[in-house]
């Protein structure tokens, strides 16, 4: 089938309005993220968001399902907190693209995850829930009269549809961001091809930075991400697949202005959250990413973040409640425990081997 083809026939079919209020339930996972990087770092936001546009569609098309395309979250928050340069950001990116694309191009990721059991994959998932609620806590935190103005919003929109109360949130955040800009601000996104230097590649922050990303990314953006999209679509998304289209992804687009980015079961709770059972929620949202990226710059940056906090707690609560469906409880629920405070790199580890040492004293 050409790949025309292949676009109508997989995002054409857009099961609405589910598919466009699903579509919201991804866009909380990223918009706080890149928001916070355009405002404390060199990271030009227009370019961000059009590359995150384009994957919306391009891997919709390409799995068929509402496929998520998330932050590369470890990365994202050193650069926050001043730990990454911008261009040590963009080293940490490529060299975490080219390990999992050669891991999934060889397979490696099918040999490693039949040593996964399912209570360390759902810990990572619980663990991932977890840190995204500490995140939704401080943004709402940010302003409380705001944080409860969008629970009030949310509460009266879903008595008439719980699906449309996310969207209700985000349309009154976007009215209120207009009005303190004063309307769009049409732009053409600048696209530059750069490389980091040589040397920031063979930093050790820089590498350090790139192996608690990928710990991160195997677990939960291909092991966890594959399980989820098996679970709620149907998909046969194996996490290899995963593993090289972000391989691919992140080696494509990183030296032409994206942020390090990958796949998450965070966005596809908040999808399947929120309604989207299509890849047509990719096609709108990738539109919406664009769109935003020509007129809107300016109203994205200046979005309440206390209300994307309410909704980033909704698309949380989905992917607890999804984590909870597992084989042991007391792994799962350490394994979630450590990855909110230790890190869920550090976490899936360590639930790794308490996983293989509790079969060895307790075989079934």
């Amino acid at each position: 089938m050409a790949f025309s083809e292949r676009v109508a026939s997989r995002t054409t079919a857009l099961d609405f309005p589910g598919d466009v209020t699903g579509a919201v339930g991804d866009s909380v996972t990223v918009v706080p993220v890149v928001v916070a990087l355009a405002a404390l770092t060199d990271v030009a936001l227009a370019p961000v968001l059009v590359w995150f546009g384009v994957f919306q569609v391009v891997w919709g098309v390409r799995y068929g399902v509402p496929v998520s395309v998330e932050p590369m979250k470890a990365l994202a928050a050193l650069a926050i907190a001043g730990s990454l340069s911008a261009s040590g950001l963009a080293a940490a990116g490529l060299l975490a693209g080219g390990t999992l694309l050669l891991a999934g191009a060889t397979g490696t990721l099918a040999r490693v995850t039949a040593f996964v059991g399912q209570p360390v994959v759902r810990g990572v998932q619980l663990a991932v829930a977890l840190v995204l609620f500490e995140t939704a806590f401080g943004l709402a935190t940010t302003d409380i009269a705001l944080a409860a103005g969008a629970v009030a919003v949310a509460a009266v929109v879903a008595v008439v549809s719980v699906r449309a109360s996310a969207l209700a949130v985000v349309a009154a955040g976007a009215a209120i961001a207009l009005a303190e800009t004063g309307g769009l601000s049409p732009t053409v996104p600048a696209f530059a091809f750069a490389l980091p230097a040589p040397g920031v590649f063979l930093d050790y922050g820089t590498a350090q930075a790139a192996v608690g990303q990928l710990a991160m990314s195997v677990g939960n953006a291909a092991v966890a991400t594959a399980l989820l999209l098996g679970e709620y679509f149907d998909a046969e998304a194996t996490a290899d697949d995963l593993a090289a289209s972000m391989g691919a992804m992140n080696l494509l687009a990183v030296p032409l202005g994206a942020i390090p980015m990958c796949h998450g079961s965070g966005g596809v709770a908040g999808k399947y959250a929120f309604g989207a059972r299509t890849a047509g929620a990719n096609a709108v949202l990738g539109a919406l990413y664009v769109l935003a990226a020509v007129l809107a710059v300016g109203v994205v940056a200046a979005f309440p973040v206390a209300m994307l906090g309410v909704v980033l707690a909704a698309v949380a609560a989905q992917l607890a409640h999804t984590s909870l469906d597992t084989e042991r409880y007391a792994l799962t629920i350490g394994v979630g425990v450590l990855g909110l405070l230790a890190g869920v790199g550090v976490a899936f580890v360590a639930g790794l081997l308490a996983d293989h040492a509790a079969r060895r004293l307790y075989p079934s």
